[in-house]
């Protein structure tokens, strides 16, 4: 499975589009960047009325409190080409490090948690920066943030093809 310790993981679910396949048929690295971004708005910013979300969505949309969460650094390492697949992908997310303005992401992309074997396709990191919207400044982690988000901090990705 993963090389990484194992520890707390969100798992989200992630349906692919035939829109993200390239002309080799698989997933261009694109629509890799936007599968993950789906992944990561689905954890961390809050339900609306009827909705669900998981125990970690903890942020609003930003615009009414004036806080921006910004992308300060991406970085992928693609494993294995990801074919279309009907069934969704799971992308297990955790934290490398909790800052003071940011947070570390980690995501690992599978297929899905019934096939066998499993595929690890792509591991990434993102860097995100909450940015106060008037001054452009970093802002802190509130401590609803910090709470919700502790139990998933695990191992920072070590990439292989460096």
């Amino acid at each position: 499975m993963s090389d990484l310790t194992p520890g707390p993981r969100l798992h989200i679910p992630i349906h692919l589009r035939w829109g993200d396949l390239d002309a080799f048929n698989h997933v261009n690295n694109t629509s890799m960047l936007k599968l993950l971004e789906e992944a990561r708005v689905r954890a961390f910013w809050r339900a609306g009325p009827g909705e669900q979300a998981p125990s970690t969505a903890v942020l609003d949309s930003g615009i009414d409190e004036g806080t921006l969460t910004l992308i300060a650094r991406q970085e992928i390492e693609y494993l294995a080409p990801v074919p279309y697949q009907r069934r969704p992908l799971e992308v297990q997310m955790w934290f490398g490090k909790l800052g003071g303005s940011s947070v570390e992401v980690c995501y690992e992309v599978h297929n899905d948690p019934a096939a066998e074997p499993r595929t690890i396709y792509a591991r990434s990191t993102a860097i995100i920066v909450l940015v106060d919207a008037k001054s452009g400044r970093p802002t802190r982690l509130t401590q609803e943030m910090r709470d919700a988000w502790e139990p998933y901090v695990g191992p920072s990705i070590e990439y292989t093809h460096r």
